[in-house]
């Protein structure tokens, strides 16, 4: 097994993060080799595929091997094995962007507007956006298939294996679960507080730090000290990081981001910045508002409407002071814990690369 190098937190991250996403495209690679050569398709799916999987920033690998370094040494093999989470990702991702009519992801066009391009360039006949939604949805499958697999297949033995299994079908769960609730809040003109709250920590919190660490630790045979301390902390970062994710689809930079400034508003998104704005807006704003999200055409003017109003009800400045909160309170928790270095180190950096006001 190839060293991994006790240096800087952020170096080590940035060294495991490369690491695990050569085992997620040489996975993928070979995958679409086998099951797509000589075929009709092949043409998109073999450059895409791999393509797609490769570009992420890999948080849930990260979180899944600290939460093993918890409790074991450095290993290859649970690299793999928390890297078959950025293909879980993958998948959700697919579909979520045809859910939500995305255009764009990770600073590209989205896996169904790539699919739906390919099908108008070659001249077939039917909906090339049918063709293309369907064929991410299908894609979203087999990101769903490899995962698992490429879990399977990760060099942990079985009964490592084993203890991990009941937190990464939750995981799934979780995540579907999640899903489904954002999209009942989207239907709603103005989905409470608490709702949006409640599908933050399903969709996004849990399944981005939390259900991650838990399986890295439990398949490191952690204590129950351990796994609860790391609960705690995922369930604090993985709010704040949706925190900051929702103020960066109002507000952030489209060059970062990877999506159109405002993409949110367009999409009609009841995320916690938009729903908190309502919360907190006067009669006048209040009004203002609705007259927003009665626009059928969101073009930057009224993008820019929105990020002076959001900004005037002081839902912006709120979401920083409970980020703030949140990182500080899990960072308590860990130093608390009593945690090897490494990964507390790693946890501290993890906590703030997550909720960076640009990324």
């Amino acid at each position: 097994m190839a060293v991994i190098p006790d240096t800087a937190p952020a170096a080590r991250l940035d060294e495991l993060r490369r690491r695990c996403a050569g085992h997620v495209h040489g996975f993928v690679t070979e995958r679409v080799r086998e099951h797509f050569t000589g075929r009709a398709a092949d043409t998109p799916a073999r450059t895409v595929l791999p393509e797609f999987v490769a570009d992420g920033k890999f948080l849930r690998p990260l979180f899944a091997y600290t939460g093993w370094c918890c409790g074991r040494p450095d290993d290859e093999a649970a690299l793999r094995a928390a890297a078959a989470l950025e293909l879980l990702h993958c998948f959700a991702l697919a579909q979520d962007d045809v859910m939500d009519g995305s255009e764009r992801r990770r600073g590209r066009p989205a896996l169904h507007v790539r699919f739906a391009r390919w099908h108008e360039a070659e001249g077939l006949g039917g909906s090339a956006g049918r063709f293309g939604e369907s064929a991410a949805i299908l894609a979203g499958d087999l990101f769903l298939v490899w995962s698992e697999q490429l879990l399977r297949g990760s060099g942990l033995p079985p009964e490592v294996l084993a203890r991990g299994w009941p937190v990464y079908d939750h995981l799934r769960s979780e995540l579907a679960v999640g899903q489904l609730g954002d999209l009942v809040n989207e239907t709603r003109a103005r989905p409470a507080w608490d709702d949006v709250l409640d599908v933050v920590r399903r969709k996004s919190g849990n399944y981005t730090v939390r259900r991650p660490l838990e399986f890295g630790a439990a398949l490191a045979g952690c204590d129950e000290q351990v796994v609860h301390a790391l609960g705690t902390y995922g369930g604090l970062v993985g709010e704040a990081f949706q925190f900051r994710d929702d103020l960066l689809g109002v507000f952030g930079d489209p060059a970062v981001t990877g999506k159109p400034v405002g993409d949110d508003l367009r999409q009609r998104k009841a995320t916690t910045v938009v729903v908190l704005a309502a919360e907190l807006a006067d009669r006048g704003q209040r009004a203002e508002l609705a007259g927003l999200l009665e626009l059928g055409l969101v073009d930057p003017a009224a993008v820019q409407r929105w990020q002076r109003l959001i900004t005037a009800t002081g839902a912006r400045d709120q979401l920083e002071k409970l980020i703030d909160e949140r990182i500080r309170h899990a960072l308590e928790v860990t130093d608390l814990a009593d945690l090897p270095r490494q990964p507390a180190d790693a946890l501290a950096t993890l906590a703030l690369r997550c909720t960076e006001r640009v990324r």
